[in-house]
């Protein structure tokens, strides 16, 4: 990856991170938000392989960490979106890096990552509270991963007609 795309990359992130951390309120649909920063490293990690996937995670994750610390617990969002971006690497493939992002499968990619994102991050949030966790998974997690995985469908639209167009 060239030094100007990981640079894109990285202001496209902030900016996700920041629109998130600010406006997530205005799309948010009975308390559940979409993780548009999370779709971004999974189509990062699609488009780029796993080591940016993990890395762009993790930065993502530490900056959102450091602008919201509404949970009260420092990393826990870089945990999550590092595994969340090695994960969705694991998905990688050179050759049909276009094709995976302009069709459902980068929807679906999107939807499991972020239930995998979401059930971590609540075991870790949820130690040694009276909430169970499963609850917690069941109320925010799932809805929470469907949300995202429908904001995914910008992306691969815009991917798909890019593709189409070429």
């Amino acid at each position: 990856m060239r030094m100007g795309t990981i640079a894109l990359n990285a202001v496209i992130l902030m900016a996700l991170v920041i629109a998130h951390t600010l406006l997530a309120d205005l799309v948010a649909l009975g308390g559940i938000t979409p993780d548009l920063p999370l779709v971004a490293v999974v189509f990062i990690a699609l488009r780029y392989g796993q080591i940016p996937g993990t890395l762009a995670g993790f930065g993502t994750g530490l900056a959102f960490d450091l602008l919201s610390s509404g949970d009260g617990v420092m990393g826990l969002s870089a945990l999550a979106k590092t595994v969340a971006g090695f994960l969705a690497g694991y998905f990688y493939s050179e050759t049909k890096a276009q094709q995976l992002l302009g069709g459902y499968e980068f929807v679906i990619l999107v939807g499991a990552t972020a239930l995998v994102h979401n059930i971590l991050y609540f075991v870790v949030l949820l130690q040694g509270t009276d909430i169970g966790w499963n609850l917690a998974i069941l109320r925010y997690g799932i809805p929470s991963a469907l949300y995202t995985a429908a904001a995914a469908l910008i992306p691969m639209f815009i991917v798909s007609r890019r593709s189409s167009v070429a």
